[in-house]
């Protein structure tokens, strides 16, 4: 099999269905930073992240696949599924109260930064906010559920207090903003 086809040469690209779509359209931009957000988590896995995070971090890259097969399929279609359900919304929940239990209370504004593992998670947090931005957009334009908004929403949350608990774990601490002091 190659990898190239040539059917996109001409700025389309098909959904899952067969529906052709331009490549510019809000569907497959959304596409595309859902892909992003994946590749962003698997390099944050790649540097080695603490093994509860690795775990969790798993399995969102595969909602996160499933989400652009929801998204990549034609509405009304036998390949459209409904893939992040409210089930997978608790979990992050559970683990951002996890977390915060055992991090210092947080009063200040942080920097992304320290380990490599915590900067990582906050290059995936800032792809996952715009992600989020992206499907809103689309949101405007084709309704999506509910659920896709909040897993995104629930997602960047967890991914920066996963940044400051991967700190935490490795004895850094978190990286503190310094405000400017102007004359």
């Amino acid at each position: 099999m190659k990898i190239y086809t040539k059917t996109g040469d001409q700025g389309e690209t098909g959904l899952l269905g067969g529906q052709r779509i331009s490549k510019a359209s809000s569907r497959i931009s959304a596409l595309g930073v859902v892909d992003e957000l994946n590749a962003s988590i698997g390099f944050a896995r790649s540097v080695g992240l603490e093994a509860s995070l690795d775990s969790i971090l798993a399995e969102v890259q595969n909602r996160l696949f499933d989400l652009g097969a929801e998204l990549a399929a034609v509405s009304g279609s036998e390949w459209q599924i409904a893939s992040i359900q409210h089930r997978h919304i608790l979990p992050l929940e559970t683990d951002i109260d996890r977390m915060t239990a055992i991090l210092p209370p947080l009063q200040r504004f942080i920097l992304p930064g320290g380990t490599q593992g915590s900067a990582a998670m906050h290059v995936a947090r800032g792809v996952c906010r715009r992600a989020e931005r992206v499907l809103l957009e689309l949101h405007t334009l084709e309704p999506l559920r509910d659920e896709v908004i909040a897993y995104l929403n629930r997602l960047s949350d967890w991914l920066f207090t996963a940044a400051r608990y991967e700190n935490h774990v490795s004895g850094n601490g978190d990286v503190f903003w310094e405000k400017e002091n102007q004359p």
